[in-house]
């Protein structure tokens, strides 16, 4: 398959794996690239020394395009974009910042830039900052999400119809008919976070994937909007800031609950009560674990398969 997206990350599938915290390790990472698609590692739970552990063992790990997600909202940021240049990845998928700040720099290195946006306004803001393309990410996804609350449905073809850059899907895509679905709204990528989370190579405890495999609908919901807003399975930390919030809780005593490490507590360490289980909506239609090649493949035979249907219908 070519089209700007395969041809913009040279690689053969334009399926990108999120860069999730705990989750998206070099192992991860590289089976996607192998498989065609396109591996992101997650720096946003790593220390600058770890992050650079796993961009060389990622490169042992494949010969194919790889790259690496930053938020920019955290404080080792200038470390971690030094790794990334001293490393020489190809790719870079930043989110929660303003693309303004690193774009120029990491451009300037040769780098492939690619900024996450939940609306039509940051999508215009980060192509005038120069990146190469933008992931339009809706209302459905996990970990951090805009305050907007705009859906992918809404949201892909409102920042297809104003900017000129590719634009990547994702929220709620982990099928191949989601992907078509997102194709048909004007996206020519999707990017796929929680259905590569269950896979044996996602670094996440599993007991955060099974809970992910039992999830059902309406198990996830969109909290902490005071402080960055985040969509997390029900449990009993949920339960205790939906309190707090349903009781006009401060941003103080919002950060305080929230406390350090929580995301790595749940997601990574396997507290399903106490942690903070960020996932999306589409948890509830994932019904196994399997290795994250045959996902690609299922999900491009049955995005192949979708378009053939529809073609039929006349």
């Amino acid at each position: 398959m070519n089209n700007r997206i395969t041809s913009l990350f040279h690689i053969q599938y334009p399926v990108i794996q999120a860069g999730m915290i705990w989750a998206s390790g070099w192992r991860l990472a590289s089976a996607v690239s192998n498989a065609g698609g396109l591996g992101l590692i997650g720096a946003g739970s790593m220390y600058p020394d770890v992050l650079r552990e796993h961009i060389r063992l990622c490169r042992q790990a494949t010969d194919k395009p790889f790259g690496v997600n930053v938020p920019l909202l955290y404080p080792d940021i200038e470390q971690l974009i030094q790794i990334i240049l001293e490393e020489k990845v190809p790719v870079v998928f930043t989110s929660a910042g303003n693309p303004k700040t690193w774009t120029p720099v990491l451009k300037a290195a040769g780098v492939t830039v690619v900024h996450v946006v939940s609306s039509a306004a940051f999508a215009l803001k980060s192509e005038a900052a120069g990146v190469d393309a933008v992931v339009a990410e809706g209302f459905e996804a996990g970990g951090h999400n805009g305050r907007e609350e705009t859906t992918t449905m809404v949201l892909i073809p409102a920042v297809c119809e104003q900017v000129k850059i590719p634009v990547i899907a994702a929220g709620g895509i982990g099928c191949g008919k989601a992907m078509a679905a997102a194709f048909a709204l004007g996206a020519e990528g999707v990017q796929i976070g929680s259905r590569f989370v269950t896979t044996p190579e996602a670094s996440s405890h599993i007991n955060f994937k099974q809970a992910i495999v039992n999830a059902k609908e309406g198990d996830t919901m969109l909290s902490l909007k005071k402080l960055t807003p985040v969509r997390l399975i029900k449990n009993h930390f949920y339960n205790t800031v939906k309190a707090a919030e349903d009781d006009g809780a401060d941003v103080e005593t919002l950060k305080a609950l929230l406390g350090r490490a929580r995301a790595k507590t749940g997601m990574f360490e396997g507290n399903m009560e106490e942690g903070e289980l960020e996932i999306g909506q589409v948890s509830a239609l994932i019904h196994d674990i399997k290795p994250a090649a045959e996902i690609v493949q299922e999900i491009m035979t049955t995005f192949e398969q979708t378009i053939q249907r529809l073609q039929a219908i006349r």
